[in-house]
């Protein structure tokens, strides 16, 4: 059931509606284009939760909690499936799981090292799963409310949401002053990171792999909480693919540009990211940058690479002659940075579904490289802490059977005070390892000012 209302508020005040209830979600276009952001979703109190670690597996429904011993896509996969509806309306997301993958869901799709440390203890894969949610057209400005009578009657469902947002009137929805937090410390030194380049240049050397993605990572205490800093995030860092959730042990708040895999019409489309220069000081210095990003050999080798390797993930999961690539060396800009995109789509089999495509192409190749199990071993080697949620995806997976997934960059994860926040870059041949180090920090720019309260 969806019935659309006036409101006279944006979709973030609304979401002050939900922000201190059980598992909050926004999945929030705080950055909007022609092609990317139109939606804006938001809900709370989940009528069941599924989280997996390693093969250990809880669903959490009723208040009652099942643990179970297995592989979590396959789980989920059967999870969804009791809850597939007929998609037969315009607006994408209209009730389904939301939540995220972390990178080293990989494990349960390769069979691949862990020697990494594991210091922040975060699920490898949580999922709320929402039977009523807002949804917020940002092209039409309207808003709907949507309900689909899984755990309660539809009608009641929307009343309930109808109350919930009418006190907003007596809500403060003003940002509260930010608090900057403590120093901010990483897991590599300046000359250990540079170094990890040089081990991957090696290996490249030696025929081992192509590319692979190297990150840093970093962290630091605050007093601050989690939903103030998002709101300065998506102030200083607006992005198409942004989101702010609660899953509980933690919270979630990302600015991603990127997309990982977007499912509509049973057409599949992903969207690397390879290529970054920082935005200029002036019109004429920024002019230049762009200039000189989508005239770099360097950039559009790596992100030519990445594509090619997409084009096979997906072509695992697409009719045969139906991977195709509409958009390549594609410039767009955000606040702090260009960089270089490409798109590549695929008509999805017949006899497959979502969790299938997931498995096929995830993690995105953008930020392991190529070879990507090589990649990844590689990567496990050099990196000292475990990624988590950094490079994984956030998103939904609906009952209708459509999907939007982002790769988890540009993205702090909350925890008992503690800020964890990554960045990194693809190392070639011919890599430097000191402009590495300093891409890096460029990327992490508005991670940086926003955690430093730095407006």
């Amino acid at each position: 059931m969806i019935e659309k209302i006036n409101t006279g508020y944006t979709s973030f005040e609304l979401f002050h509606a939900f922000k201190e209830e059980t598992y909050s979600f926004l999945l929030d276009s705080s950055m909007l284009s022609d092609k990317l952001g139109r939606y804006t979703f938001m809900g709370s109190r989940p009528f069941m939760v599924f989280k997996s670690k390693n093969q250990n597996i809880t669903i959490t429904e009723n208040n009652i909690t099942k643990s179970l011993i297995g592989n979590p896509f396959e789980i989920l996969k059967e999870l969804l499936a009791k809850y597939k509806t007929i998609d037969t309306y315009a607006i994408p997301f209209l009730g389904g799981a939301v939540g995220f993958f972390a990178y080293d869901m990989g494990h349960h799709i390769e069979r691949l090292p862990r020697t990494a440390i594991d210091d922040v203890d975060i699920p490898d894969a949580w999922f709320g799963f929402y039977d009523s949610i807002v949804a917020v057209d940002h092209h039409s400005k309207d808003t709907y409310i949507i309900a689909n009578g899984i755990n309660k009657k539809a009608e009641l469902a929307l009343e309930e949401l109808k109350t919930k947002l009418k006190g907003l009137s007596e809500m403060d929805l003003t940002n509260r002053p930010g608090v900057a937090c403590s120093e901010i410390q990483s897991n590599f030194t300046k000359e250990g990171y540079m170094k990890a380049v040089q081990n991957i240049k090696d290996y490249i050397r030696s025929g081992d792999i192509y590319q692979a993605n190297l990150t840093q990572r970093f962290k630091c205490y605050t007093e601050e909480s989690a939903f103030n800093i998002y709101s300065r995030l998506r102030q200083l860092n607006p992005a198409p693919f942004a989101c702010y959730i609660n899953f509980g042990e933690g919270d979630i708040l990302s600015s991603s540009p990127e997309r990982f895999i977007k499912i509509q019409d049973r057409m599949i489309e992903t969207r690397p990211i390879k290529g970054t220069m920082p935005r200029g000081n002036t019109v004429e210095e920024d002019k230049a940058n762009k200039e000189a990003l989508l005239s770099s050999e360097k950039d559009k080798s790596e992100l030519l690479m990445i594509v090619d390797l997409e084009r096979n993930d997906l072509g695992k999961v697409s009719k045969t002659g139906t991977v195709k690539v509409p958009e390549l060396f594609y410039p767009e800009e955000y606040a702090t940075v260009h960089h270089l995109v490409s798109t590549v789509t695929g008509e999805m089999r017949e006899d497959l579904d979502t969790i299938d495509v997931i498995q096929a192409a995830f993690p995105g190749g953008s930020i392991t490289g190529a070879p990507k199990i090589r990649s990844m071993e590689i990567i496990d080697e050099l990196e000292p802490t475990q990624r988590n949620i950094y490079t994984g995806s956030i998103g939904y997976i609906g009952f209708n059977g459509r999907l939007d997934l982002n790769i988890a960059i540009r993205t702090i994860v909350m925890k008992e005070g503690t800020a964890y926040f990554q960045a990194g870059g693809g190392i070639v041949w011919d890599s430097d390892p000191e402009l590495e180090y300093e891409e890096t920090l460029h990327k992490a720019k508005a991670l940086f000012r926003t955690l430093r309260n730095e407006l």
